[in-house]
């Protein structure tokens, strides 16, 4: 469960790392984000929990002890999903409005795609 909600999350931040890097805002670039990815993400999660319902509410014997890991992985799947679509997103404009704030009173350095450029690097700054 914490690898699918990680993977969900590097996938909505590092697209839009590449849309900011193409010249686009943080809000827009995270909303392009959102549009392009919210499907394999819901994919993903709905196919877990539908694999997960049959062991949630099973009744055979001996499915007592079962039940309870299904329902919390049905439970945890579900709201994982929901923090990854809306929290995520959320927190990576505050911190990169912050970040932008911090950045433009020291003076900030100079990024391209790959981090940043030393001072005195021969790198051109797009």
């Amino acid at each position: 469960m914490m690898g699918l909600v990680c993977k969900n999350s590097i996938l909505i931040v590092d697209f839009a790392n590449k849309e900011k890097a193409h010249g686009k805002d943080s809000f827009d670039a995270l909303v392009a984000a959102g549009k392009e990815r919210l499907r394999p993400i819901l994919m993903t999660t709905i196919a877990m929990v539908l694999g997960m319902l049959p062991i949630a509410i099973a009744k055979g014997a001996g499915s007592e002890w079962k039940n309870g890991l299904g329902w919390a992985l049905v439970g945890g799947l579900t709201s994982s999903m929901c923090l990854t679509v809306f929290i995520v997103p959320a927190v990576y404009l505050v911190v990169d409005r912050i970040k932008g704030r911090f950045g433009r009173r020291r003076g900030g350095v100079p990024e391209i795609a790959g981090g940043p450029v030393p001072v005195g690097s021969p790198v051109s700054v797009r």
